[in-house]
């Protein structure tokens, strides 16, 4: 009966390695390559899997037929020897798991094996220590050590290769992918932390109790925390804001957004200095993203020309002047709308007020001053063709004759 379980475990491994076409290719590229290259791997593990599983399932039937299974359950101990140690050499770096698999995993398989597994744990349960309610046992000490070992690794293993994974999905962008990860991070050490806690007996109703009246005051403690942790899972929801956008604040800080936490954001201004936003500040005020959507922006200067100028002839060295910048957006495949432009924009006092409107690429401020370029290129320009930038003037009336002098002034 055990040859016979042998050989269906072979023959089911061999069927599931064949036509499974993760198994049967070592991926070289495309989409979640790490992924699929550890799902590869996984094909040396098949064999025994199967093994054991074909082995447990004829246990029974052996049992039931001869009225004993001793050679069937000591194939089966074998078979789980050697999937620990492929387990260990294919896909465990740290030494420390590596020798728990072996220097504990295969003596319990051997006790598995010969029938003696639930005589040593009985033997080790015997072993206590009470105080008071309290009984710590030696199994209980072992058996938490070495799953809680185990767990600790596995979840360090499974978070750093599930955030490599996420932030190799270019598809995404960079914002949304590192909350993703740190969502992904939580809930691995929260999955971590109760298996730990039914790994060591405790009972989670009770655990339920007691967080349910923990997290009522939590709740009122720590609401604003909680504010903000809920306003990024939202900003990871409809994206409003991303990695990389200059962002004005309804108080008229700006700057650039160059991290997103689960409780803040930071906004890097151009004078080098870091603004730490609360994520609730996205979802209760109003902001202004000047670069989400599209990175060109419209910007206008604005100066005064004398009542006498030819404005036809001015408009046009304006409009060259600022086609002529390397950052402002001009030319014939430029849309209409989108070229520089001087027009008449009010009458002043002192003089005709001229607006000038441009497009650039990004920001203007920080690296891209192009404002106060082209406000130097202008005036240059204006001065050199005799182009008059008037400055007040008033003029005083005396009514009644002459000004009455003072004393200094005779």
């Amino acid at each position: 009966m055990a040859i016979a379980a042998l050989v269906i475990g072979w023959v089911l491994a061999s069927l599931i390695v064949s036509r499974t076409w993760l198994f049967s290719q070592d991926p070289q590229d495309g989409p979640l390559l790490d992924v699929r290259r550890v799902i590869f791997k996984m094909h040396v593990l098949v064999l025994p899997v199967m093994s054991v599983a074909a082995l447990g399932a004829a246990t029974p039937i052996t049992f039931a037929i001869f009225g004993e299974a001793w050679l069937v359950r000591a194939a089966q101990g074998v078979a789980l020897v050697l999937l620990v140690y492929n387990v260990a050499d294919h896909f465990i770096s740290s030494a420390t798991i590596t020798r728990i698999l072996k220097w504990v995993g295969v003596p319990v398989a051997i006790l598995f094996m010969v029938g003696l597994l639930g005589d040593v744990i009985g033997y080790l349960n015997g072993i206590a220590l009470e105080i008071g309610n309290i009984k710590i046992t030696l199994y209980a000490v072992l058996r938490t050590f070495i799953f809680g070992t185990v767990l600790l690794w596995l979840a360090r293993f499974s978070n750093n290769a599930g955030q490599k994974v996420i932030r190799n999905q270019l598809t995404i962008d960079a914002g949304t992918r590192e909350v993703i990860a740190k969502l992904f991070e939580i809930g691995v050490f929260v999955l971590l932390f109760l298996l730990l806690l039914n790994v060591m007996g405790i009972d989670l109703t009770a655990l339920a109790v007691f967080g349910g009246a923990l997290g009522v005051g939590l709740g009122f403690g720590l609401q604003r925390i909680a504010s903000n942790f809920i306003s990024g899972i939202i900003i990871l929801l409809d994206r409003t804001i991303t990695i990389g956008d200059y962002i004005e604040l309804e108080d008229g800080r700006a700057g650039t957004l160059r991290e997103l936490t689960m409780r803040s954001a930071t906004l890097e201004a151009y004078d080098g200095k870091d603004i730490m936003v609360p994520n609730e500040t996205f979802i209760t005020t109003a902001f202004t993203n000047w670069t989400h959507k599209n990175k060109k922006q419209r910007y206008s200067l604005h100066f005064q020309v004398a009542y006498d100028t030819d404005l036809e002839p001015m408009f046009a060295l304006v409009r060259e002047i600022c086609s002529s910048h390397p950052q402002v957006l001009s030319g014939p495949d430029v849309p209409v709308e989108e070229r520089p432009d001087a027009e008449i924009k009010s009458f002043g006092d002192s003089g005709i007020d001229i607006l000038v409107e441009f497009w650039m690429e990004g920001i203007d401020d920080g690296a891209n001053r192009v404002g106060g370029d082209l406000n130097l290129m202008i005036w240059t320009a204006l001065k050199q063709n005799g182009i008059e930038i008037p400055f007040p003037k008033r003029e005083i009336k005396v009514i009644g004759g002459e000004m009455p002098l003072r004393k200094d002034d005779a």
